[in-house]
């Protein structure tokens, strides 16, 4: 007798999408860019921890091979050499993933790069909640990590148009950043709304009486998504977008925390040491007393599983945004 065939379990990806079903993507928007880039600046350089197809960097590594370094598993190593490039007047562009670039290899990236004022990109991808693997990948707390550190430049993407726009004006920058990566299909959304990437500023994407939103990284587009759904409840919600999170844009989030709407903070980042304290500090230090709710991450370490559960498990989902505004109207 043959024995039953067992059906084979599968759990989420390693590189899951966060992507609605039928959403408009661009394939790996950052590889396209610094190739781009590359194409008019042959200072450009690429160097990647053995991840180069996961971090979108193959497809530079593929048109310019005498310009890409494969430094393997070793991410220390890698941003010691980025400095050294960049010491003699290359621009690299480094990446791995972001729990490797933070947590493994902060001391290279505080004193090789940052303490000096080196022109390196560092370009973390999964951040935040964008894999369900667990603790050991979701780069729950790298913005708490990295705020901390003078003279860095922090950049939490949207989406696609983000990311395009964000890679040469990173490159033009005088001292080191870091890209909160978003990579393989990613979602477009910002072309939708007047929106122009600047380094260093916020935008407000759309208006609203009622609430205001104030989000950062993927969870603008979750905003944007909440803000329309809450139009049938008669509901009128503006999304404040805060690509740049150091240096952050505090008189623009001044002048817009200057009513009397709820505010609520969204990232896809651990609610300590994130945007979320970074906007309620901002308020306090100003002097204005208003209504702050953050829609981040919980203090711990997160479960692993599907993303669509997970998002909505630790309050990320547009459907969870939907439900804490009504609750606080």
């Amino acid at each position: 007798m043959t024995a039953p065939t067992k059906k084979r379990l599968t759990t989420s990806a390693m590189i899951a999408s966060f992507a609605d079903p039928g959403q408009r993507t661009s394939p790996a928007p950052f590889g396209h860019a610094l190739n781009r880039l590359a194409e008019e600046r042959p200072e450009i350089v690429g160097l990647s921890a053995d991840l180069a197809k996961y971090t979108d960097m193959h497809v530079f590594r593929d048109a310019n091979p005498d310009r890409f370094f494969q430094m393997g598993m070793a991410e220390q190593a890698m941003l010691g050499a980025a400095a050294g490039l960049a010491e003699v007047g290359l621009v690299p562009f480094a990446s791995t993933y972001s729990v490797f670039a933070t947590r493994r290899a902060y001391d290279f990236l505080c004193l090789d790069i940052a303490e000096p004022g080196l022109n390196v990109n560092v370009v973390g991808a999964l951040p935040g909640l964008t894999t369900g693997y667990g603790p050991s990948h979701q780069a729950t707390e790298d913005l708490a990590i990295l705020r901390a550190c003078p003279n860095l430049t922090i950049v939490d993407p949207c989406d696609s148009v983000d990311i395009e726009q964000a890679v040469p004006q990173l490159a033009d920058h005088a001292g080191p950043t870091y890209l909160r990566l978003l990579r393989g299909k990613v979602p477009t959304v910002l072309d939708e709304y007047d929106y122009r990437f600047e380094l260093g500023k916020a935008a407000l994407v759309r208006p609203g009486r009622d609430v205001l939103f104030v989000s950062t990284g993927l969870m603008t587009m979750r905003t944007l998504q909440a803000a329309a759904r809450l139009e049938a409840d008669h509901v009128d919600a503006a999304v404040l977008h805060v690509p740049t999170i150091k240096p952050l844009d505090t008189a623009t989030i001044l002048r817009e925390l200057r009513t009397d709407r709820l505010v609520i903070t969204a990232e896809n980042h651990t609610v300590v040491g994130g945007l979320s304290e970074a906007v309620a500090a901002t308020a306090a230090f100003a002097g204005i007393a208003t209504r702050i709710q953050p829609a981040a991450l919980p203090d711990e370490f997160l479960a692993a599983g599907a993303l669509p559960t997970l998002h909505d498990r630790y309050g990320l989902s547009t459907d969870a945004l939907c439900a804490r505004v009504k609750a606080a109207l």
